[in-house]
């Protein structure tokens, strides 16, 4: 991991893009490491585009800003792909992990990117965990795939305390993600 890992997640409203980035960096901080999340918000309403930073680091966290060049992108919306250019200032080792039903090499190739790719449906597990299409516990499982940061149980135990007695599908959503990511060679 570097020094400080910088992760921006693109979703929109009420798909639980802050909330994850929140978690995540809980789970962080639980393990005696520094971490900070926060959002950005367009039009602060249900389905508007909403950006949200997280910053892992094992040493005090200075910086208050935006991330402007993220090692990471945690896409939730693919959609978003198609509308804006998610990928501005990701640095040249960063790495893409996309919420979609396409595989890495697809993905890549669709999209032309230069960085490695992952990619989970995370939509089909949350529909077939949570029963819901919100598949932001399951990017949790999937970034956590991609960088070792945490424990997975550290995010279970988040994931107890923020949702209870739902909290057992979402673990199995996190856990899924985490076990059938598909990332590029």
């Amino acid at each position: 991991m570097p020094e400080m890992l910088e992760v921006r997640w693109h979703g929109r409203g009420g798909m639980g893009t802050v909330t994850s980035a929140e978690l995540f960096a809980a789970a962080v901080i639980d393990e005696g490491k520094f971490a900070q999340s926060f959002p950005s918000f367009g039009p602060e309403r249900r389905g508007a585009p909403v950006t949200a930073f997280l910053r892992i680091s094992d040493e005090f966290i200075r910086i208050r800003t935006d991330i402007a060049k993220p090692d990471i992108l945690v896409v939730i919306d693919p959609k978003l792909l198609d509308q804006i250019d998610v990928t501005v200032g990701l640095k040249d080792t960063g790495k893409i992990i996309v919420n979609s039903p396409l595989s890495a090499k697809a993905l890549k190739k669709k999209y032309g990117f230069k960085w490695p790719v992952a990619s989970i449906d995370g939509l089909k597990i949350a529909r077939e965990t949570i029963k819901l299409p919100i598949a932001n516990t399951a990017m949790m499982g999937a970034l956590n795939r991609v960088t070792g940061a945490v424990k997975m149980e550290t995010l279970e135990k988040q994931l107890e305390e923020r949702f209870g007695d739902r909290a057992a599908a979402n673990i199995t959503a996190m856990t899924r993600a985490y076990n059938e990511l598909d990332m590029e060679d």
